[in-house]
């Protein structure tokens, strides 16, 4: 069967970046392979430098990003652990349904769906909780949220991040802003194929970690004997890691450090800026709070009288232009465009504005 090329401007997963595809075709290693782990190494470190941190356990997941937020909660929160959640879109319900499954007493935080967090709330809503979670930018909402005022006056709670749709398209700074555990995934502005969850634990959050977690795959007790903080020959068995995915990352990386990351976060802010403009333009309102619109992930009222539906199958069929719709109450009402890794460029801007223009006839 012959698969057709897709301009992927949905919430991801996203074109990746050529670098990356490229590296997928490079000869297949073994995952104790000496060569195989001096990558896996050079990756971690440049995994340290997108996320802003210097933490030694920083690795990548060998499992989607929603592996990386289970890894997060199930290594960190036990029965009758108290975890405060800001929940303003899908994915802060998400860690809620996590941090729940591990027995922990939920404290959570609704917001309006399209609207930032409100640290003040968030931190006010129990006294000793032992983390606090928050989405740093939520792809069902397209919504930016600060996560410096929450590191600020976290007391002695962990702080818990979100990053799937934000590392690597707009800054993240986990030490300075006091971020003690992060995920993210490689499909979106990281411009690699889905499949593997970077993510970065502190010594702090280390020093608090449950003993024996109730997930034997992503105990990072035992993960840390093979990545992140394990070096040399006394390497222990874990997994068959995805090899050929940690190379294809190790390349996407590179591309981004190469570009220089300072300059892809403005390649981004660019293309937001452009999208937002030209949607205004054609009479379209955006759904996000203005001031915290996210340049890689916008968010779209669907015009009344338009099926949302109808519009995407037609980019779809016609123009190979694949965007998203909202989810939740917001299913049918919202469209999601993405600007994401290498489609974070004012050509493909053109692309989808030409095309929901011909497509609504505006």
């Amino acid at each position: 069967m012959s698969l057709r090329a897709r301009t992927l401007l949905g919430p991801g997963p996203s074109n990746p970046y050529p670098e990356a595809t490229v590296a997928l075709g490079q000869p297949l290693l073994g995952h104790l392979d000496p060569v195989f782990l001096a990558i896996l190494d050079e990756t971690s470190d440049r995994l340290r430098h997108v996320f802003g941190t210097a933490n030694r356990r920083t690795l990548p997941l060998s499992a989607t990003g929603s592996a990386g937020m289970e890894a997060a909660f199930v290594n960190t929160v036990g029965p009758g652990d108290v975890v405060v959640v800001a929940v303003n879109g899908l994915f802060g319900e998400r860690m809620v349904e996590v941090a729940s499954r591990c027995g922990a007493q939920v404290v959570r935080v609704d917001h309006e769906w399209g609207q930032p967090v409100d640290a003040e709330r968030v931190l006010a809503a129990h006294p000793a909780p032992k983390v606090i979670a928050a989405v740093h930018a939520e792809t069902s909402t397209g919504v930016r949220s600060d996560l410096e005022p929450l590191g600020a006056g976290k007391g002695d709670a962990l702080l818990l991040a979100d990053c799937v749709t934000s590392l690597g398209g707009i800054p993240v700074q986990l030490d300075d802003w006091g971020v003690d555990l992060a995920y993210s995934g490689s499909q979106k502005c990281l411009g690699v194929a889905p499949g593997l969850a970077p993510f970065t634990i502190s010594d702090r959050a280390w020093g608090r970690r449950i003993g024996k977690p109730q997930s034997w795959y992503l105990d990072l007790g035992l993960l840390g004997g093979y990545a992140g903080e394990a070096t040399g020959s006394g390497r222990t068995y874990h997994h068959t890691a995805p090899t050929g995915m940690v190379v294809s990352l190790h390349a996407g990386l590179g591309r981004i450090l190469d570009e220089g990351l300072d300059a892809v976060h403005a390649r981004h802010e660019e293309a937001g800026r452009l999208l937002h403009a030209g949607l205004q333009e054609l009479g379209l309102e955006l759904f996000a709070a203005e001031g915290y619109r996210l340049p890689e992930l916008t968010t779209v009222k669907v015009p009344d009288g338009v099926h949302s539906a109808a519009v995407r199958k037609e980019l779809l069929e016609r123009f190979d232009i694949e965007i998203g719709g909202g989810v939740g109450a917001h299913a049918t009402t919202v469209w999601r465009i993405g600007l994401m890794g290498a489609n974070a460029t004012p050509d493909k801007v053109a692309l989808v504005l030409a095309a929901l223009e011909d497509v609504l006839g505006r």
